[in-house]
């Protein structure tokens, strides 16, 4: 969402195609707030409600792009999350994220982490960005800045209320039950800790369904991620309060500038002249 952020700053109009994690459909289809997570994917649904930038998804990435423009005409530049292996469909710029796992043992999936092969050097036209500590491969690339920017109600998220610092402070002292439906559930849980809440942990299946609720019905307090949270009701919750906690992630300002360099400009808008001949010739 930040990537989103910075191209609305250089005048882009971005859209979004993604895979959709977890669809029986593959045609592709466009992302809408009202949307069960479970037809379009948690994490498509979480970058259209929090970027408001239009989402379409589809196991075929070049499919899912030209429905993406067909809808929205005036996108002029697509980002495709988690796309990198998606050769047919072509690609200005590549931002390559590695974790604190690295290239790992080197193999390829499922043996490794790796979906292909490593090379002595990055890509053509390519930002790599570690979101870890410390560079975990021998490419140079950019450390990411993440952390907690703050909570809120379960309900006040959904209304598109922003979080705050007050009010993940405010938790300290409550003994709170931490869920997280992700892949990395103890990143979290440290970075809860790390604000100084005192939790439990409930470590949950990446994508969890939340098809009921995975906590009990007396629970007074529980805090889940914002990819947690798109699978929540608010009013299905019964006496638990219910807290998001979101992400603040940045990219650092030298891996930030670099990827600019790769994006295309902006379209400049017509000249005033043409603009006044376009309008004598409508009237």
């Amino acid at each position: 969402m930040q990537a989103l952020k910075q191209l609305r700053r250089q005048g882009l109009s971005p859209g979004v195609v993604s895979r959709g994690y977890g669809r029986r459909v593959q045609a592709p289809l466009a992302v809408e707030r009202d949307m069960p997570a479970g037809q379009c994917g948690d994490e498509p649904l979480l970058l259209h409600l929090r970027s408001g930038a239009p989402v379409v998804v589809g196991a075929d990435r070049p499919a899912a792009a030209r429905e993406l423009l067909r809808r929205h005409p005036l996108v002029d530049i697509i980002v495709s999350d988690d796309g990198l292996q998606h050769l047919r469909l072509a690609r200005a710029a590549q931002l390559i994220v590695f974790d604190e796992r690295g290239a790992g043992n080197g193999w390829l999936l499922p043996a490794g982490p790796l979906r292909e092969p490593m090379t002595p050097r990055a890509p053509a036209n390519s930002v790599v960005l570690y979101n870890a500590t410390q560079p975990t491969t021998a490419w140079p690339g950019g450390l990411a800045q993440r952390g907690l920017a703050g909570a809120t109600s379960l309900a006040a998220w959904w209304a598109g209320e922003p979080a705050s610092e007050t009010t993940l402070a405010g938790l300290r002292g409550r003994p709170l039950l931490a869920a997280a439906g992700v892949a990395r559930p103890q990143r979290f849980f440290s970075m809860l800790r790390d604000c100084g809440l005192s939790i439990q942990e409930l470590a949950l299946p990446d994508h969890h369904a939340f098809a009921s609720l995975p906590w009990p019905a007396d629970a007074p307090d529980v805090i889940v991620t914002e990819k947690d949270a798109v699978k929540l009701d608010p009013s299905a919750q019964g006496t638990t309060r219910v807290w998001v906690a979101t992400l603040d992630f940045r990219l650092d300002p030298t891996t930030e500038a670099a990827l600019c360099r790769l994006l295309p400009a902006p379209p400049r808008p017509p000249p005033a002249d043409e603009d006044a001949k376009a309008h004598s010739e409508e009237t």
